[in-house]
């Protein structure tokens, strides 16, 4: 349960509490999901390997079969199977609600349910996930899966956070959390030694960032310290100084055909990722390289266009545009570490949850309570 200082706090307002109680009580009626509810006709794998295809890449109109796809950068296409990734984000957002409604009111019916939830889908022989994503994100006549996939699991970063908020409950037993454990180290050796992960883990833009993200999440539930490490120094070396321009700008990001939500996406996941790794001696808050690019240069670059979306200087994306910004957790994150109030405000300001799937797909956090 939330304590009484974390209660108060002006960030946890009476109404927030309530919108948790609220999303809590809808998924406590919901049932469990799991990846065989859904076969993916075209996967390689069997019933308990995940499976999706590229968003951006659409049928060859110019043979008769429609193969091999063709990329439309920033076009999501409509008909690609995406079951397993709305299965996946469907058990995460139900298990974060879960988990809020049970720190909110200490009620055990919330925390059951929730890791009725988790361990349908990772531990039950009949209907787990096997742990790993071999065939995410595949293109027809391409290739069976791809390093890029990877950022499908980006949405599991709430899991671990729920599997520590669940501790205190007598429904979260030694053997479900040590199977829960068992699981994401099985998938944290599967991202740092298949190619795919390797792949991923190298790329130069968002995806590699995200890559990050999820280690750091499963490493720190894991207790892999030697991985914790590597992120921080990674951060630092590799991250930072390659994808940040000297104004706090993502120039990656800015040359895609969706700047404005791409720039808000890679910024959420630096940050989710100083939030996760900084500690009093690796305090990655305040880590500038020497030409002063930090964590804080990229908030400050970025604010000022959530602030005024009508300001932005770039080209608008060509969707979604109309529906940014909502309320993205790397304000409430930043305003916490600076004790920053513009940041909290703009926070409480912003629509509490956006409609848009597309949108609501590009924000890895639905329940911010679950991290502090």
């Amino acid at each position: 349960m939330l304590k009484s200082d974390q209660k108060s706090n002006n960030v946890w307002s009476p109404s927030y509490m309530n919108w948790i109680m609220t999303k809590a009580n809808k998924s406590i009626n919901k049932r469990p999901v799991h990846i065989t509810d859904s076969i993916a006709d075209k996967s390689m794998g069997n019933k308990h390997d995940y499976y999706s295809n590229a968003d951006y890449w659409w049928p060859n109109q110019d043979t008769e079969n429609g193969l091999p796809y063709v990329k439309r950068d920033g076009e999501s296409n409509p008909q690609v199977f995406s079951d397993h990734r709305k299965i996946l984000r469907s058990m995460r957002t139900h298990v974060a609600n879960l988990t809020a409604g049970y720190l909110v009111s200490g009620e055990e019916k919330y925390a059951e349910k929730a890791v009725l939830f988790l361990k349908e889908f990772f531990l039950d022989e009949e209907t787990k996930m096997n742990a790993h994503l071999e065939y995410a994100q595949a293109i027809p006549g391409i290739c069976e899966g791809r390093g890029i996939g990877i950022i499908d699991t980006l949405h599991l970063i709430d899991v671990p956070q729920a599997i520590q908020s669940l501790q205190q409950s007598a429904a979260m037993s030694p053997r479900i959390r040590e199977g829960l454990k068992e699981w994401f180290s099985d998938y944290l050796h599967w991202m740092n030694t298949h190619p795919n992960g390797i792949e991923e883990k190298n790329a130069k833009n968002n995806h590699s960032v995200c890559w990050y993200v999820q280690v750091a999440s499963f490493a720190i539930f894991t207790e892999n310290q030697k991985m914790l490490g590597y992120c921080r120094q990674q951060y630092k070396t590799v991250l930072l100084p390659d994808q940040m321009a000297q104004d706090g700008s993502f120039p990656h990001e800015l040359a895609r055909t969706k700047p404005y939500s791409y720039s808000i996406f890679v910024l959420d996941n630096m940050v989710t990722l100083c939030h996760i790794l900084s500690t009093p001696d690796q305090n990655l808050w305040e880590y500038q390289l020497k030409d002063g690019r930090g964590i804080k240069r990229g908030i400050e670059f970025l604010y000022p266009f959530l602030k005024d979306k009508k300001a932005w200087p770039y080209s608008k994306d060509i969707k979604h545009f109309a529906s940014w910004p909502t309320r993205i957790p790397f304000l409430l994150f930043a305003g916490v570490a600076f004790n920053e109030k513009k940041y909290l405000d703009l926070w409480n300001k912003l629509e509490l949850e956006s409609s848009n799937l597309e949108v609501r797909r590009n924000i890895a956090i639905r329940q911010p309570v679950l991290w502090f």
